[in-house]
């Protein structure tokens, strides 16, 4: 798996996939698709019924008069594959080259999987059960191994994690300086430090200051580099739009949103503080940025 993550010679592949994917008219279906709806990756969610009706009918192709039900299972699971792909080639574009290449091998391996499952389909409605269960068998272990690279992505890789996570858990409690008043040009985005965190500092008009994580929490993205509009921040790698105000995501990639601070001027100093409250998604966001 370490050399596939160093595979350079997918790459060509990639990038040709990538802009395709990218360039699916999907408008805000692309937003439910990543799962910002539900605060984590849709996709895995999604994989659950074609793995499960699959496996489901492995166990009735062990039983003696379960053909029709093992079939219909299968039926199924193709069916339900359909999403699950979309999803998970939507996470894809938006992930690292060397996310993007496991990912690459990834998908291959599913779509054997639904070749085969295809062929064991046809071959059961035939009435060749046996080449049928051949072919369901078969499928279910390259489904299989395509599973344990979707684990690697998942649990060595980060794909799909919370990159901003940590960071409730290593700023101490309290209020933590950042610098002066004048340190801060109106709708700049300035990086700063808070209690070792790296934090992205906005001051609005007059001495309205805004601070969030810096580290994107879709792949860490540096928001110091993004671009501050409409009282929101653009991440610089992959576009998720966060709300200053609160780090609400307002837009995707993203399906998490960004860890806010609370600010106050003690003289010409600003001091900041993590935020207890978690922020209201509900609210009314400002414009997003096209």
């Amino acid at each position: 798996m370490d050399r596939l993550e160093r595979a350079t010679e997918l790459d060509p592949t990639v990038e040709l996939l990538r802009a395709r994917v990218r360039a699916l008219p999907l408008g805000p279906l692309r937003d439910a698709l990543h799962g910002r709806w539900l605060g984590h990756p849709v996709h895995p969610l999604l994989v659950q019924l074609p793995m499960g009706t699959w496996l489901s009918a492995a166990v009735l192709d062990c039983l003696p008069g379960q053909r029709k039900a093992a079939c219909a299972l299968i039926g199924v699971g193709i069916g339900a594959a359909a999403p699950a792909a979309l999803a998970g080639w939507v996470d894809w574009a938006e992930q690292q080259p060397r996310q993007q290449r496991v990912g690459l091998v990834h998908a291959a391996a599913n779509v054997t999987a639904v070749v085969l499952y295809g062929g064991s389909f046809v071959a059961r409605t035939r009435g060749r059960s046996g080449l049928g269960k051949a072919l369901g068998f078969a499928g279910l272990s390259v489904a299989g191994l395509g599973g344990a690279i979707g684990g690697h992505l998942a649990y060595r890789q980060a794909s799909g994690a919370n990159h901003a996570e940590a960071v409730p858990n290593l700023v101490r409690p309290g209020w933590h300086g950042i610098g002066s008043v004048t340190d801060f040009e109106a709708d700049r985005p300035i990086r700063r430090h808070v209690d070792g965190v790296p934090v992205l500092v906005v001051r609005g008009t007059g001495d309205d200051v805004r601070v969030l994580a810096d580290s994107c929490s879709h792949m860490g993205g540096p928001l110091s580099e993004g671009t501050v509009s409409d009282g929101c921040v653009r991440c610089p790698w992959h576009g998720s739009v966060f709300r200053l105000a609160d780090g609400w995501n307002v837009r995707g990639p993203a399906t998490a949103p960004q860890p806010a601070f609370e600010t106050r001027i003690v003289g010409d100093r600003v001091e900041a503080r993590l935020r207890d409250v978690e922020p209201d998604g509900d609210a009314e966001a400002p414009a997003t940025m096209s």
